[in-house]
């Protein structure tokens, strides 16, 4: 018998896969990959008798390969909060899905696991960008003021590091990341004792910085549209700037487009809080879109298709008049 941990690259799948390991040790394939690495499980050659557990990538994006295992008599796990299409229905399958928008995948193995683990649950739901869900998380930690924040910090440097096109763009690879936030049961732990986390988080602001230097292509009333320059910093930080574009106008939608390369381009799109349409089901409406509710993307938008996203985007939330 095998174990394969197949996981997002990102905070939360990291903080998922870190508390049930810490639950539950063992000695595991660990299938993983940058933030837009969605199709994991075509990886995976899971026999008979195998288990494995998946968190934090869409089940409908890994429908296919997920289908095979389960034929191939493998056992699998899966917990995620992304778009999940139908389920399928397999006596070796076991989903705990939420795709609700008021769970991330941290806080799904939170509640599977009794809050056991709750400051990487934390942890997980800040830098997934679900600011209120952490809160609510932390609540019965009775953490002051400070170590709340400085458990922001590390999601958000740990999501952050989760951003490239290629390896080359992050500071550590996410298996790697994975392996050293393992050592520490405590995240302040592990916040004392590495520095390279720090240099990360370093890296992070000064990306920002520049990311908020960036104009605007499109702004009105409902939506604004960004496109960051083709460097490395961009392709770094593009989605912890729509998240900050987010929280800064939540009334608003909001795109950043990041160039990948080659005439592709990557984009992070949140949709306003409580208005139509989800940011999820926007972007499904391009090949290689999805997400979850408010928090969504495309993995690649070819150069041709760029003013057809940005002219559907420019009238996705705006009010029917502005459509006469």
């Amino acid at each position: 018998m095998r174990y394969y941990d197949v996981f997002n690259g990102d905070a939360d799948g990291i903080c998922a896969l870190h508390q049930l390991r810490l639950a539950d040790p063992l000695d595991s394939v660990l299938v993983t990959g940058l933030k837009h690495d969605i199709a994991l499980l075509d990886q995976v050659a899971a026999r008979e008798g195998d288990v494995v557990t998946v968190l934090d990538i869409s089940l409908d994006r890994n429908r296919a390969a997920l289908v095979r295992l389960l034929a191939q008599g493998a056992h699998v796990r899966y917990f995620d909060h992304h778009y999940a299409g139908a389920v399928p229905s397999d006596r070796d399958l076991e989903p705990v899905i939420d795709t609700g928008g008021s769970a991330c995948t941290s806080a799904l193995v939170d509640r599977h696991l009794g809050g056991r683990y709750r400051a990487w649950a934390v942890v997980g739901a800040f830098g997934d960008g679900l600011g209120d869900l952490a809160g609510r998380l932390a609540a019965p930690l009775a953490l002051d003021a400070d170590a709340l924040e400085r458990l922001r910090e590390l999601g958000n440097t740990l999501n952050y590091n989760a951003y490239g096109a290629t390896l080359a763009d992050v500071t550590l690879p996410p298996k790697a990341t994975y392996r050293l936030v393992h050592q520490y049961e405590d995240p302040f732990d592990l916040m004392r004792r590495e520095p390279v986390i720090a240099g990360i988080a370093r890296q992070r602001r000064t990306d920002l910085e520049h990311a908020m230097g960036i104009p605007a292509l499109r702004r009105d009333d409902f939506a604004e549209a960004y496109v960051l320059p083709d460097a490395t910093w961009s392709r770094r930080v593009s989605g912890e700037f729509a998240n900050r574009l987010a929280l800064a106008t939540p009334h608003k939608a909001q795109a950043v487009i990041t160039p990948l390369g080659g005439g592709i381009f990557g984009v992070s799109v949140r949709s306003p809080r409580g208005h139509a349409p989800l940011a999820v089901d926007f972007c499904r409406g391009f090949a290689t879109g999805g997400g979850r509710r408010e928090a969504a993307g495309i993995e690649r938008l070819a150069q041709r298709d760029l003013e057809r996203f940005l002219e559907a985007f420019a009238h996705a939330w705006a009010p029917a008049e502005e459509h006469a």
